[in-house]
């Protein structure tokens, strides 16, 4: 599947602060689709929840997008959305950002693994108060 990807040229794509996101695009991620559609949003306090919510479903209908990482304070704010996207592809990933640490209590990949590894498992990955 990995080499698959490599093939096709898959994407990542980014939601997130400017700082992620500028930090990302200087990475060169950055890649604008036939449609001229952006793989990333730049999401400040008066983005309304709701284009955070249609970017998010647009990824993850794009075929040529693999992973989304998201800020997981933005995250945050559209979680019903995030937990009913149940396929691999494109995988959800929730990053820390400048202004807010990870939490890994929050983290929706961790919480399904919750219910698949003993908790000792999951505390190297910093979970050990995870009670959710």
């Amino acid at each position: 599947m990995a080499l698959q990807s490599a093939v096709k040229g898959k994407l990542i794509s980014v939601i997130g602060d400017e700082d992620t996101c500028v930090g990302f695009l200087l990475g060169g991620i950055g890649e604008i689709n036939k449609n001229r559609h952006p793989n990333f949003m730049v999401v400040d306090k008066n983005t309304p929840v709701s284009e955070i919510e249609d970017c998010f479903k647009r990824f993850v209908k794009r075929d040529d997008i693999d992973i989304i990482l998201i800020n997981q304070n933005i995250a945050e704010m559209v979680r019903h959305v995030i937990d009913a996207h149940h396929t691999p592809v494109p995988a959800v990933l929730e990053i820390p950002s400048k202004d807010h640490p990870y939490d890994a209590s929050k983290d929706s990949i961790l919480r399904r693994a919750k219910g698949m590894f003993n908790p000792e498992d999951l505390s190297m990955f910093g979970a050990e108060n995870y009670n959710a």
